[in-house]
């Protein structure tokens, strides 16, 4: 492997998704992967999701394709026609993987199952991603990122305990497909090493009920080994018990999350000793105080009272001063940000986290979200996801060696 490359070079990565698993893709092209992005020649549905560029709705300008398809080729390709599926397997016949997240067994309804297209290429990785595997009794219902979160346990365990009757709430858009296609994701990898030492493909089927009912935190074990339903608590994690408010409002008007207020008497100390030099630890200072931390009480009138203090005192700072402080004396506590702010974040600058992106056909470049880590051997790299049927020429003609008349005729059949 030469300097400069990426982990996955090498890799080529043909990536049928929708929204469900679009995150894969860009997950192993940002890795150094070469994802050809397979949409029909109507466009990916991703395209029609807002928000838009200018607020324009063009199927070109969606900032939610953008962010989801960095680092993919794309070209257009009905595989619904016998000439698509033609045409797949031939693609297929040179690729490391074959991702996609249709209904469960529509691709061998085509023809394109696993086990049609390892006939071409034994060492072919298909991995499957669907809202519920590719069998059980759940095998055929119908998922979309709010049920995948409801049926998966998630979003019971979000929403407020401040607000009678209160139901559970969806935590932000996208992250039930975003936790199946991670896992997708790391299957792949885990398949690819397989691949590497034996030769042998194999089939991923990624279930994102599972990954999603598998990322609940507490909920689950609690539930198994306890017999204890967890309950849900305003800005804070859900507990079997009810446990303190942890977000706490500053002078300037935003809020502070506090977490682990008594986890061992010398944090205890620098916490009210801290306050006491403002005077306001009020009778925090007292020993039954340090005995609590000591035993790491978590609930009950004592932790209560003293969390009122606490927040008194945080009440009188800004965020930045509180936020400051407590991580000078290593308290794992944070400001509640919103995305700009982020965006100026001194830490993330630093590490080079934030990515201009260029966009030629738009003669200009934009700031994208970066790597979410950073390798010492294999750099990350991106690019800005592609236009529709960018790359069917360098695809369709120099990958599988057509000519300009049977590229022309696909295009006037519709195939492409």
């Amino acid at each position: 492997m030469t300097e400069n490359q990426g982990a996955l070079s090498g890799v080529t990565v043909l990536d049928l998704c929708d929204e469900k698993g679009q995150l894969m893709g860009k997950l192993l092209g940002e890795m150094g992967a070469r994802v050809i992005k397979i949409e029909p020649p109507d466009g990916d549905g991703a395209r029609t999701v807002g928000p838009f560029r200018d607020d324009n709705p063009d199927s070109e300008q969606s900032l939610y394709f953008w962010a989801y398809n960095t680092a993919k080729e794309g070209i257009t390709l009905d595989i619904e026609t016998e000439s698509g599926q033609r045409i797949l397997k031939q693609l297929a016949a040179k690729a490391d993987v074959l991702m996609e997240s249709f209904d469960a067994g529509y691709m061998d309804s085509l023809g394109l199952g696993y086990g049609d297209l390892s006939a071409f290429n034994p060492s072919l990785i298909v991995t499957s991603l669907t809202g519920f595997g590719q069998d059980g009794p759940y095998r055929d219902y119908k998922t979309s990122d709010i049920v995948a979160l409801a049926v998966g346990g998630v979003m019971n365990s979000c929403g407020y305990d401040d607000v009678p009757g209160s139901p559970p709430i969806r935590p932000s858009g996208g992250h039930g497909y975003m936790i199946g296609a991670h896992f997708g994701a790391i299957g792949t990898l885990l398949a690819i090493n397989w691949r590497d030492m034996t030769g042998e493909g194999q089939h991923v089927d990624a279930s994102i009920h599972e990954a999603c009912s598998g990322t609940t935190e507490a909920a689950m074990p609690q539930y198994m080994y306890m017999q204890q339903q967890v309950r849900r608590q305003t800005g804070r994690h859900h507990g079997a018990s009810p446990t303190p408010k942890t977000l706490c409002p500053t002078s300037d008007g935003r809020f502070i999350n506090v977490f682990a207020m008594f986890t061992n008497v010398n944090s205890w100390r620098s916490l009210v000793g801290w306050m006491d030099s403002a005077g306001m630890a009020e009778d925090l200072t007292n020993e039954k105080y340090r005995d609590i931390a000591a035993m790491r009480m978590r609930a009950g009138p004592e932790v209560d009272h003293a969390f009122d203090v606490l927040r008194r005192f945080i009440r009188a700072h800004t965020a930045e001063e509180i936020y400051r402080g407590s991580q000078e004396r290593k308290f794992p506590w944070g400001i509640v940000r919103t995305p700009d702010e982020n965006l100026g974040d001194a830490h993330l600058e630093a590490r080079g986290f934030f990515e201009e992106v260029e966009h030629p056909e738009l003669k200009q470049s934009f700031v994208y979200p970066g790597r979410p880590y950073v390798f010492s051997k294999t750099p990350w790299s991106t690019h800005r996801a592609p236009l529709l049927g960018e790359h069917n020429d360098k695809v369709y003609r120099h990958d599988l060696d057509m000519s300009q008349e049977a590229l022309a005729a696909l295009k006037a059949d519709g195939t492409i």
